[in-house]
């Protein structure tokens, strides 16, 4: 579940891609916690572990920060963390309320035993209605710059309230989804302790918002190893994460502390070529982008077929991959990327054959297992 960019939390995300620059240069996960330099972003410290907010909604309360993540916590003046309002986001997550037939709640597209994704390789909406992109993961998303596959909108409390309005998905108007929460005696009473007021779509945006930035996930086995923890790591893994860096050149998108560059890119997952046909012509048989990307957001000729570099956290549990979950393992993806993607004419020039061989792809694979953690949510 994912408007214009506010100027805070442009801010902090600039201050946190120079953080993210630093980590790689030093090749370590841990990013120094500072403060921001804009007064619309608040810095959210680390909360010990088991610590429950007392649910009066002060600002002071935090989520516990895994390591390996930024200590540096971006969250917009005009919607503060507090523990009542991520309660509050939380039950309206796992509740059916805010679909149309009543079935549907955000929880059954990001289900957390699957890193919040639903293991399809296309989502799946109200009345069965099939969508034609597959689910992301929602770990680590209070770092993000953009939400979405195209990057369409650059804030969660933005991205929050498009699936509930999408006739793909949930098929609710905000009108009538307030109205039923208006009705509810429950969260009626919910809204007005915490809100003042009874619930408006600003509110529904800012209590789900709050919730999603408390999905994280860290503490995995690469994090321990680049914290000193020297067998955190096998032999193989290890050459894997050289394999990484270098040869495969993965980090060039995959980077900082959530593993993504929080950019587009066409890597030629998009690129089909129609099956054969009678009498078919070299003109018939050409490829063709099936999905624009980021294009349709932009209208950029160099955006066509591109999309937003997803986060390699818990990569393992959030298979089929892709945008289209077109590649159904970890070592599909690796061959597809070891052929150098699909070629078209936006494909970007940094995607190239690999040439790894079988044990160098095996060891690669048993790297990315390495990436997967602790997902933890809510206070």
């Amino acid at each position: 579940m994912e408007r214009p960019a506010r100027n805070a939390v442009a801010a902090s995300l600039a201050a946190t891609g120079i953080r993210i620059a630093v980590w790689v240069l030093v090749t370590t996960l841990v990013s120094l916690s500072g403060a921001s330099a804009d007064p619309n972003t608040q810095t959210v410290e680390a909360q010990p572990v088991g610590a429950r907010g007392t649910g009066t909604g002060r600002v002071s309360d935090r989520p516990e920060i895994p390591l390996g993540l930024d200590l540096y916590f971006p969250v917009p003046e005009g919607n503060p963390l507090s523990s009542e309002t991520v309660a509050l986001g939380r039950t309206l997550f796992f509740d059916p309320i805010l679909s149309r037939d009543l079935r549907l709640a955000c929880a059954g597209c990001h289900d957390p035993e699957r890193a919040f994704t639903d293991g399809r390789a296309l989502s799946v909406g109200v009345i069965g209605r099939v969508g034609t992109r597959s689910v992301p993961t929602l770990v680590n998303r209070a770092y993000g710059r953009s939400f979405f596959w195209d990057g369409r909108t650059s804030s969660l409390e933005d991205q929050v309230l498009l699936p509930i309005q999408d006739p793909m998905e949930m098929d609710m108007s905000l009108d009538d989804v307030v109205e039923r929460l208006r009705r509810d005696p429950v969260y009626s009473e919910r809204f007005l302790q915490r809100f003042g007021r009874i619930p408006t779509h600003v509110d529904l945006a800012n209590a789900l918002a709050s919730y999603l930035r408390t999905i994280l996930s860290g503490d995995a086995p690469i994090d321990r190893y680049m914290n000193g923890v020297r067998d955190a790591l096998s032999t193989q893994a290890r050459d894997g994460l050289r394999i990484f860096r270098e040869r495969g050149n993965c980090t060039a998108c995959h980077l900082g502390p959530t593993f993504t560059d929080e950019r587009f890119h066409n890597t030629g997952v998009a690129w089909k070529y129609p099956p054969p046909a009678p009498h078919a012509t070299s003109a018939d048989e050409a490829g063709r982008l099936v999905d624009l990307g980021r294009f349709a957001v932009t209208g950029d000729d160099e955006d066509r077929g591109a999309f937003k570099t997803p986060t390699l956290r818990d990569v393992e549990r959030t298979a089929p991959y892709m945008h289209d979950g077109s590649l159904a393992t970890l070592a599909d993806v690796i061959d597809f990327y070891d052929r150098g993607g699909n070629a078209n004419p936006y494909r970007d020039p940094g995607i190239r054959p690999l040439d790894l061989s079988a044990e160098e792809k095996q060891a690669l694979q048993t790297f990315l297992r390495s990436l997967s953690g602790n997902v933890s949510e809510g206070m």
